[in-house]
């Protein structure tokens, strides 16, 4: 089954009792037993519910896995992947990591005694010099948030298998319809699925992937351990967005190319980062393990005077954290999505004042060109 057919017919997708080509709101929380401990497939919905279980079964085919998980939001699924880990155990991650996962790691997760080391991984020799005998996990964004680096996920796959770690990639940026992480040898390919896969501003969920009967089997233990699950009537709406998925993506990288030619070209915008841009240092890497390079655009216009006042003239772009909406989003990191991050630290990775960041919808390109032009001339 090719990708844009998975994204309609993958997993469970119908009522196999009633013939309802959706499936149904299982709004419910017990079940009834035939006998103690006798139950038909479901007992209590934090560890299992159909509607929740059809989405899981539709991201593991998306991905390519064989097991499925949903959360109540990304975060929620990333900290029950970290809590794959012991204390006193070390992770690897993207230096360019969501400021949601910076801070759940270094406020968070650190007072559980789990070490960390934040590491450009587009730099295989220097996730090899980071590595120490407690290493247990490498953790990679790829495209990254903001500044849209590309990690080669078979080299960290090399890495990983070298020296036994798992191998974790956010796939949020790429989408399963552009990119399959498990396919290059990751073990747990995740999902912020309020972006893109849900894809309407209208649902906050987490999505898990993996192709371990091993490994579903601890995280099975620990969604129902922890409970942060994704409620029945959130599972559906995802089921819904994921059957528009294809059809959204390439619409959204249609327009991107369109914008960051305009971009590119014009006086006010000092760089432009986006892997599909020939000059962009990942793009070679990006083109050979992604089919599309998808609508996250960040761009610097040298200050954050100047990148305040094109945020306030925009009047499409929605001035709003998240991305992956059908609506065009636009944001300032610094001070938006990456505020939890210390200035110094902004500083060193390139999170400057000036940077800003959009996520590209699928209203009329043309439109959205003459906006940010009006906003950058003003």
């Amino acid at each position: 089954m090719r990708s844009k057919t998975k994204m309609v017919h993958g997993g469970i997708t119908r009522d196999e009792q009633t013939g309802a080509v959706s499936v149904p709101i299982y709004q419910v929380s017990t079940y009834k037993q035939d006998g103690v401990g006798n139950f038909r497939g479901y007992e209590y919905s934090r560890t299992g519910n159909p509607t929740r279980h059809a989405l899981e079964t539709v991201i593991a085919d998306l991905e390519n896995g064989n097991h499925g998980f949903a959360f109540g939001s990304g975060m929620a699924a990333i900290t029950t992947i970290m809590m794959l880990l012991n204390a006193d155990e070390h992770v690897i991650l993207t230096d360019d990591v969501y400021g949601g996962s910076y801070r759940l790691m270094t406020k968070v997760l650190n007072r559980f005694n789990l070490d960390h080391t934040f590491v450009d991984t587009s730099s295989p020799e220097r996730v090899e010099q980071a590595i120490k005998t407690n290493t247990k996990a490498l953790y990679i964004e790829t495209p990254t948030n903001p500044l849209l680096k590309i990690t080669d996920i078979k080299k960290m796959t090399e890495i990983a298998k070298k020296h036994n770690l798992l191998l974790i990639v956010d796939n949020t940026f790429a989408t399963p319809y552009w990119q399959q992480p498990l396919d290059l040898g990751a073990d747990i390919v995740l999902h912020s699925a309020t972006k893109y896969i849900g894809g309407h501003s209208d649902v906050v969920a987490g999505l898990v992937a993996v192709n371990s009967d091993e490994l579903a089997e601890r995280i099975h233990f620990l969604q129902n351990s922890v409970g942060a699950v994704l409620g029945p009537q959130d599972s559906w709406l995802l089921m819904r967005g994921i059957k528009t998925l294809a059809l959204r993506m390439e619409a959204i990288e249609a327009n991107t190319n369109k914008i960051v030619e305009f971009l590119h070209a014009h006086e006010k915008v000092s760089s432009v980062f986006y892997p599909g841009m020939k000059t962009h240092p990942g793009h070679d890497i990006a083109k050979s393990q992604s089919a599309g390079f998808g609508g996250m655009v960040s761009f610097d216009v040298g200050s954050g005077e100047l990148a305040e006042e094109v945020l306030k003239r925009v009047k499409y772009f929605t001035l709003a954290e998240s991305l992956g909406a059908v609506e065009s989003l636009i944001s300032l990191p610094a001070k938006m999505t990456h505020a939890s991050i210390p200035a110094d630290r902004r500083a060193e990775l390139g999170i400057t004042d000036g940077l800003i960041r959009v996520s590209v919808g699928i209203e009329d390109s043309e439109d959205l060109i003459e906006d940010l032009a009006q906003a950058l001339e003003s």
